[in-house]
């Protein structure tokens, strides 16, 4: 019986790892893992942290060899808005696997202060806190670079 229930412990703790191990295997041949911080609305600081994250793919030699989040909270949530210049932009870096990440606590204040809640782009991932995303990636052993 022993034997069985330690297996059984081991099966569960396995089973328990799958999504942080499928996370780190979307790209088994990353050489770097980062992610960019967003909380600036002014438009040309948007389009650096996007000719940031293009430049990065070329200087790995492509997707495959970066790993690249975006983490917009703040004023620069506003990058995530449809109908942004950047759209085109946005729309080749997800096509490349660029996530872009978008913090609900400052929609939720959006919409206290404005009374609706903006709307944003398809795709992007959101999570209660912006700033408590970067450390999380902090601790994964994500460089976190400020453009």
């Amino acid at each position: 019986m022993r034997p069985a229930l330690s297996l059984t412990l081991t099966l569960l703790l396995l089973a328990a790892s799958l999504p942080a191990l499928a996370e780190d295997s979307d790209k088994p041949f990353a050489e770097a893992h980062i992610v960019l911080q967003l909380a600036d609305g002014d438009e040309q600081t948007q389009a650096r942290v996007l000719s940031v994250a293009n430049n990065l793919i070329k200087h790995y030699g492509g997707p495959d060899f970066v790993d690249i989040e975006i983490v917009a909270y703040g004023p620069g949530i506003s990058l995530l808005y449809p109908g942004n210049e950047q759209h085109e932009r946005i729309s080749s870096l997800m096509a490349n696997d660029v996530r872009f990440v978008g913090c609900q606590n400052t929609l939720d204040t959006i919409e206290r202060a404005a009374g609706k809640r903006p709307q944003l782009i398809s795709n992007v991932i959101l999570v209660q806190t912006g700033v408590a995303r970067l450390v999380e990636r902090a601790q994964q052993d994500f460089v976190v670079i400020r453009p």
